[in-house]
């Protein structure tokens, strides 16, 4: 497995000594990379048993088992000081795994514990186990996946759907997404005008309908997760959402999804981005 640990100064390689024989090493015997910890709500009443109720994800606690090997002392020394300041920046620290593809899943953590040394035990390396704590329950992709659909240089703008009837100055169509990850991903659409009316509809029939215009060159950014919707300046437009708006997720896998866009020109452009997310990295 490979790791990396990095605050907003540093990135710290977790498998140095695999790979240069000097460094940082996660060894085995790393938990809290599997399955997250849950709180189910059961409702128990006057008869037999109990009716479940849902569940809520808990945050994921890491126990990192580490072997830090320098060239002599001094550089060991070093090595520790390196760790020491990246677990304790409080302005961001990332835990990313690397899978056998290359990709990169993150997700943030901030230290809680560990880090005990024996400073007699080697003249230049020393083992240690460092806790930490990822508040997010999912590995986030770092790269997100994006379907481009129309404008200038990504040619008509049905050119990712599926064929349907079209009316003048109106594109309506179907867009592919397929999630990579192991839970629902929330899609980002960009929506760039002219062109009025935007709907999304899931591939379950979720529908969020955005009743607004947008000029030419104008963008709409409609974020699922967030539940946002705003300008390209960062303009609040929620306000012309239709009643009843659904911000919908992609679940794993491949599905089909619609969108639609009212009063296009070859310049109306929308690109769909989504991040999958990972339960377990292995």
């Amino acid at each position: 497995m490979k790791l990396e640990l990095s605050s907003t100064s540093d990135r710290l390689s977790l498998d140095g000594v695999e790979m240069d024989g000097l460094g940082f090493q996660a060894l085995a015997g790393a938990t809290g990379l599997g399955l997250p910890q849950l709180s189910v709500q059961w409702l128990e009443g006057a008869g037999d048993g109990a009716a479940y109720r849902g569940r809520r994800v808990l945050p994921r606690d890491i126990d990192l088992p580490l072997d830090i090997v320098g060239r002599n002392r001094a550089h060991l020394s070093e090595l520790v000081t390196r760790l020491a300041r990246a677990l304790a920046d409080e302005s961001g620290l990332t835990l990313t795994h690397i899978d056998s593809a290359g990709g990169r899943w993150s997700t943030p953590v901030a230290w809680i514990g560990g880090g005990e040394m024996d400073a007699g035990a080697g003249s230049r390396d020393v083992q240690t186990v460092i806790t930490l704590r990822a508040p997010s329950p999912y590995f986030l992709a770092e790269s997100p996946q994006t379907v481009p659909i129309g404008g200038q240089t990504a040619g008509a703008f049905l050119s990712s759907m599926s064929s349907m009837p079209l009316a003048p100055s109106q594109a309506i169509g179907e867009i592919q997404l397929s999630n990579e990850g192991d839970v629902n991903a929330f899609p980002v659409w960009e929506v760039t005008g002219p062109g009025d009316n935007f709907k999304a509809i899931s591939p379950a029939g979720r529908t969020l309908h955005w009743t607004g215009t947008l000029a030419a060159g104008e963008k709409l950014i409609v974020d699922m997760g967030a539940g946002t919707v705003k300008s390209g300046t960062g303009v609040n437009r929620y306000a012309a959402l239709a009643a009843a708006p659904h911000f919908w997720s992609i679940p794993p896998g491949s599905s089909t999804a619609t969108a639609s866009l009212l009063n296009t020109t070859t310049a109306s452009k929308i690109v769909c981005s989504w991040r999958p997310r990972k339960w377990v990295v292995i």
